[in-house]
């Protein structure tokens, strides 16, 4: 009868290693359930302008990164600086999407460490981020210039993972 007193032990111990390796996992490229398909139908106020309203229309017209963010999140603090790189070196527009954040405290971010975005689709309830399948943040999704998600990546972007995973379909897109 005491072998069976270990049993939970032992379970609950590999729960816990499995646990701890799924956190240390490198991000991987996840597909999206609207790949191939539009931008979900959205209108949400910009974060910069209360009153001025973004729409799945603004995704449309060239390829275009949509950054889903939020002040809170370390992991969005450490590819902060890789997207403003990306903001003046390619001919691509990034979007950001503010999620489930204080206005207050994403406008002080942005004003502290930069603004990379062309403009900012603020999220407060994550209406939108849900409606993407966001599982939570940073994500990125390449959009195409009809409005259409080609590529979803969660995790932070880095110079590899775009060197990998974004600049070839950019390129392809862009012919």
């Amino acid at each position: 009868m005491k072998k069976t007193r270990f049993i939970p032990l032992v379970l609950a111990s590999l729960a816990g290693i499995l646990l701890v390796i799924g956190m240390n996992s490198k991000s991987v490229p996840t597909v999206s359930p609207l790949a191939d398909r539009p931008v979900p139908d959205f209108a949400l106020p910009s974060l910069q302008q209360e009153l001025g309203s973004i729409t799945q229309a603004s995704l449309k017209g060239g390829v275009q990164l949509l950054n889903v963010w939020a002040s809170w999140c370390s992991i969005c603090k450490s590819e902060h600086a890789y997207l403003q790189q990306l903001a003046t070196e390619q001919s691509l527009s990034i979007i950001g999407l503010n999620y489930r954040d204080e206005r207050k405290a994403a406008l002080n971010e942005l004003a502290q460490t930069g603004n990379p975005y062309k403009k900012v689709i603020y999220d407060p309830k994550g209406s939108l981020a849900l409606d993407l399948g966001v599982y939570g943040t940073p994500e990125t999704y390449l959009i195409d210039e009809n409005g259409i998600i080609r590529h979803r990546y969660v995790g932070a972007l880095t110079p590899t993972i775009w060197d990998q995973q974004f600049a070839p379909l950019v390129a392809q897109l862009k012919e």
